[in-house]
């Protein structure tokens, strides 16, 4: 509410000094406080009544401001989500990225909460979002990340002022260790070639798997790089010249020149500008093809583990073998970093720093002099 008010200016004549005296002839003024500011303005009068019909006036004039404001209609939790989308996709987020994002809201949330019945984001509480957590069917580390998403998705939300405050922020952790990176031995990285010539139908199959693994053991390229490596990467002194897809950070690697050589072979396929992708489609869906070739692959390999387990193998494990025996031959993780294309050398430390020679030569020397 409004409160304007009248007073007097008293002239230094006038016998009155109270600022509310009403029968002197002195200048009339008005006041009023509006956000912690106060206002001032001459009533251009010397009568109190004419100074107090004005203030009145002027307090009539914001109620009638405020019944004419519009009321905000509740924003629905499937508009939010459509909105978010749309500002993620603005910001050229990956294709992946958007795609998860577009699981996770559009086709998980929004159904689950339609089918209890809540539809407005105002309507969502914290008690509703731990039980549609506890329908996540995601491993630890996925659900980790999941959960960071859906505290994104409604800060976004708190942002537009669409709810006063963050349901998701009172969600407990989600505890997710972080698996030490394993590569493949010598020997089992030996099997998994030989076992290219146990693959396909043709010799040309078993030629392109053959290279495909060879790139990933000795360039470190996650799989999603390589299968869409173009043929001009390659240079002629046999270095890979390339950008990550996932961080877009710059990658400049020398090759062995027998995988280069191995590569250069690769003449037969169905779009000359890259090595291991036909072109056609979505990069996604040429991954996943050579994904599931690499699990036929392992399945012939048959590596296992020192008590007689089947060991569980992935295409990331030529990465960690790449990036462990370059640490191991003293290469310094800053460097390790920059040819693995991260983009902060605390991601290559979060997995690989047990790993670096240097530090394992100051603990053995530690563990020595303690002898």
């Amino acid at each position: 509410m409004l409160n304007v008010s009248v007073y007097n200016r008293h002239r230094a004549s006038c016998a009155h000094r109270e600022r509310f005296y009403k029968r002197c002839d002195c200048p009339k003024w008005i006041t009023w406080h509006r956000v912690g500011i106060e206002h001032r303005i001459s009533a251009d009068t010397y009568e109190w009544n004419v100074a107090a019909a004005k203030a009145l006036k002027i307090e009539m004039a914001y109620r009638e401001s405020l019944d004419s404001t519009p009321v905000p209609q509740p924003q629905t939790i499937e508009k939010a989500v459509k909105l978010y989308l749309a500002d993620r996709e603005a910001q050229h987020l990956r294709d992946s990225t958007i795609s998860k994002l577009t699981t996770i809201f559009q086709k998980q949330m929004v159904p689950w909460f339609a089918g209890i019945d809540i539809h407005l984001l105002r309507d969502l509480t914290l008690p509703n979002l731990q039980a549609w957590r506890s329908m996540w069917s995601d491993g630890p580390l996925a659900a980790k990340k999941k959960q960071e998403r859906v505290v994104g998705f409604f800060y976004f939300c708190q942002r537009n002022k669409w709810i006063a405050d963050n349901p998701a922020t009172g969600l407990s952790r989600i505890k997710a260790d972080i698996r030490p990176a394993m590569p493949f031995t010598p020997d089992e990285f030996t099997r998994i070639v030989q076992a290219c010539e146990k693959f396909g139908k043709t010799e040309m199959q078993r030629l392109r798997l053959r290279a495909f693994v060879w790139l990933l053991r000795w360039s470190g390229l996650a799989i999603r790089d390589a299968v869409t490596l173009e043929r001009a990467a390659l240079t002629d002194d046999d270095r890979l010249i390339l950008r990550r897809a996932k961080t877009g950070v710059a990658v400049a690697l020398p090759l062995q020149p027998q995988v280069a050589l191995c590569l250069r072979r690769m003449v037969e396929n169905d779009n000359p500008r890259y090595f291991f992708w036909s072109g056609n489609g979505l990069p996604k869906s040429a991954v996943a093809d050579w994904q599931r070739s690499l699990r036929r692959l392992f399945e012939i390999a048959d590596l296992k583990h020192a008590d007689g387990t089947k060991k569980r193998c992935h295409a990331h494990m030529f990465r960690h073998t790449f990036s462990i025996e370059m640490l191991l031959k003293g290469v310094p993780i800053e460097d390790v970093a920059r040819l693995l294309g991260h983009s902060s050398i605390r991601t290559t430390e979060k997995y690989y720093a047990s790993w670096v020679k240097a530090r394992a030569d100051r603990l053995e020397e530690s563990v020595k002099a303690a002898w």
